[in-house]
């Protein structure tokens, strides 16, 4: 996979995302993976050696389990709700109060590869998104 040049200064000499070993891997253990760690709210809709596809999906009011994320990926929300962020256990973004005009549709962003992380959803319903990851040729 190639990076835009926006993008090569995370990389190091050997072309691995700074932070992460030889094979793509995050320093923390395999139990991290968001499908072991936080199996409640991660499952696999499609895997092969160079993608995995989760869905995500929080209840109203739970906050799942700290996970990791090994692979750079795009997530694609299409049930927003508020949120709480938490990287490791340091609360680090709250999303903010909505009204009730709020833009409907997907929302998509570019993740690099996660450590230790969880989310909180602080709203009355259902949050759920699409990650796709990208593996390590």
């Amino acid at each position: 996979m190639q990076l835009t040049s926006d993008r090569r200064e995370e990389l190091d000499q050997d072309g691995q995302h700074k932070g992460l070993g030889r094979a793509g891997q995050l320093p923390w253990p395999d139990s991290l993976d968001a499908l072991v760690a936080a199996p409640g709210s991660h499952r696999v809709l499609f895997e092969n050696e160079q993608t995995r596809v989760l869905e995500v999906v929080i209840g109203p009011h739970v906050r799942e389990p700290t996970h990791t994320h090994r692979w750079p990926s795009v997530m694609l929300i299409d049930r927003p709700a508020r949120i709480r962020y938490f990287t490791g256990d340091t609360l680090t973004f709250t999303s903010p109060e909505r009204s009730s005009s709020v833009e409907s549709g997907i929302r998509t962003s570019w993740l690099d590869p996660k450590g230790p992380l969880s989310v909180e959803n602080i709203d009355d319903h259902v949050y759920g998104a699409f990650r796709i990851e990208f593996k390590p040729i």
